[in-house]
């Protein structure tokens, strides 16, 4: 018997789904990871036996109740994805809110956020400069990403870039689109203003000369000057 990753992983997830089900049928509340395989084996088998992907978003969302899983699980689960084979090929089968629950008890690990505004960088230098993506691709650039090492196609003043990043929350990002200009706020790094990795144009302390006079020579090699 010769299987694909893909169908040893369905083989996974239906074995996980029996342990599961005989579980449930001694009467034991499901974890998150039960719970999830019983749905998604549910899916899968239905689109083996021939099932739409629409008749599956509807019906993967009887297949289990708030009763069946241990306190929180439910509103753990908001989505799950599964990867099913239909007759006319691979689909993604997308399940929102598998589990229905009541939305009036405490959800386990909820905040609870105080009204008002939350003050972003306060007190940090902002400078705007303008952004050109003269690329034929989308570039995303990360909160945290040392902007003076940023990808090539992105045309602007690197120099006033350096040692900075962009003012926006962390783990979020800015995308620029082919073609587009952008004006974009940066802030200065903080902390031990250490940078290594990246683009390799920086390696060490941000306000050290000699890391900087290092950094602009890597940067004419990196864009090509």
């Amino acid at each position: 018997m010769f299987l694909t990753n893909r169908e040893q992983e369905k083989l996974l997830i239906y074995t996980a789904s029996k342990l599961a089900l005989e579980r449930k049928q001694r009467g034991l509340k499901l974890n998150y990871p039960e719970a999830v395989s019983i749905i998604s084996s549910f899916i899968l088998e239905g689109a083996r036996d021939g099932n739409s992907v629409a008749d599956l978003m509807v019906n993967a969302t009887k297949v289990l109740s708030e009763d069946d899983v241990l306190p929180g699980v439910a509103s753990m689960m908001q989505m799950v994805q599964v990867e099913a084979t239909f007759e006319d090929g691979t689909k993604l089968v997308t399940v929102h809110n598998p589990i229905s629950f009541n939305k009036n008890e405490l959800v386990p690990g909820e905040y609870f956020i105080d009204e008002g505004e939350i003050s972003l960088n306060e007190n940090s230098k902002v400078i705007t400069i303008e952004v050109e993506n003269r690329g034929d691709r989308p570039v995303q650039i990360g909160s945290h990403y040392h902007f003076f090492e940023v990808n090539k196609e992105l045309f602007f003043n690197r120099e006033e870039a350096y040692g900075r990043r962009l003012d926006i929350p962390a783990g979020t990002s800015v995308r620029f689109e082919p073609g587009s200009k952008k004006s974009i706020n940066l802030i200065d790094f903080s902390g031990k203003r250490y940078v290594s990795g990246f683009n390799g144009l920086v390696e060490g302390l941000l306000d050290d000369k000699e890391v900087k006079t290092k950094a602009m020579q890597n940067l004419k090699e990196f864009l090509g000057e």
